[in-house]
């Protein structure tokens, strides 16, 4: 439907996240390290098996042969996370991160955002088990820790100017609520209508419902949410005489202005 490129949203918390970068790199060289050419095609699909999230492996009768076995099957609600099917898969995933995530990780702290992602990652896991239990086909991907973060976006800053690629050809910026709440509606669509699907739409549902809840419980006392501090230039200007004392209209606009760039 669209792909994110931009948002006028600046950090007011944290001078850089290093976490957003730390786990975009983590992804990239995973991508790197566990395909052609640096492992061959067969250990690319044993490393699948062992790291991605099997669903009947955690609530049916399902095994893995004795030399897939390289950590405790519930270590997989994270592991499969940093796994991805191809560069498509990978590339749209971390633009979404790095448009997103840096706001996040401002309105939670580097540490409380690491958490925060990793609980994304672990209940969109849990939604798609839950959906598919006798499933024996791994899940892999960062798509539910990044719904979680499109999602609490969307409660921080809904009001925030983002450019977004519509239908993969129009460059656009819109209010985030316009794109993020037609992506949002599009993941609960297509669970319904199509919940056998090969894009795991239950574990994008569940990272969205862990990111709204989470950014309500972890998110810095003073981060007000839906851009209520956010004062446009419009609301200060115009009003037709200066304002007295050394802050005239244009020096008030300046003060009340967030916009810039973070991404």
């Amino acid at each position: 439907m669209f792909i994110p490129l931009h948002d006028a949203n600046t950090l007011k918390h944290i001078r850089l996240q290093y976490v957003t970068i730390a786990l975009i790199l983590v992804n990239v060289v995973t991508f790197v390290m566990t395909g052609p050419p640096f492992i061959s095609e067969m250990r690319a699909n044993m490393e699948l098996l062992s790291f991605g999230y099997i669903p009947a492996l955690i609530f049916g009768d399902a095994r893995l042969a004795p030399d897939l076995i390289v950590i405790p099957e519930p270590a997989t609600f994270l592991t499969y996370a940093f796994l991805h099917g191809d560069i498509w898969h990978l590339g749209t995933n971390m633009l979404f991160l790095w448009v997103f995530g840096d706001n996040v990780e401002d309105a939670l702290g580097h540490l409380r955002f690491l958490l925060f992602y990793l609980l994304c990652a672990a209940a969109g896991a849990l939604v798609h088990g839950l959906l598919n239990v006798e499933s024996q086909a791994p899940l892999i991907g960062a798509s539910g820790a990044v719904s979680g973060v499109v999602a609490a976006y969307l409660v921080l800053h809904p009001r925030v100017r983002v450019w977004v690629l519509v239908f993969f050809r129009i460059p656009l910026p819109l209010p985030a609520f316009v794109p993020l709440l037609l992506w949002i509606g599009q993941q609960f669509y297509m669970l319904l209508v199509d919940p056998t699907a090969d894009v795991s739409w239950g574990a994008h549902v569940g990272g969205i419902l862990a990111g709204l809840g989470l950014i309500l419980l972890l998110r810095r006392p003073d981060v007000p949410l839906f851009d209520r501090r956010l004062v446009t230039p419009q609301a200060v200007v115009d009003t037709g005489r200066p304002a007295p004392g050394p802050w005239g209209p244009r020096a008030q606009a300046s003060k009340g202005r967030e916009g810039g760039g973070s991404a």
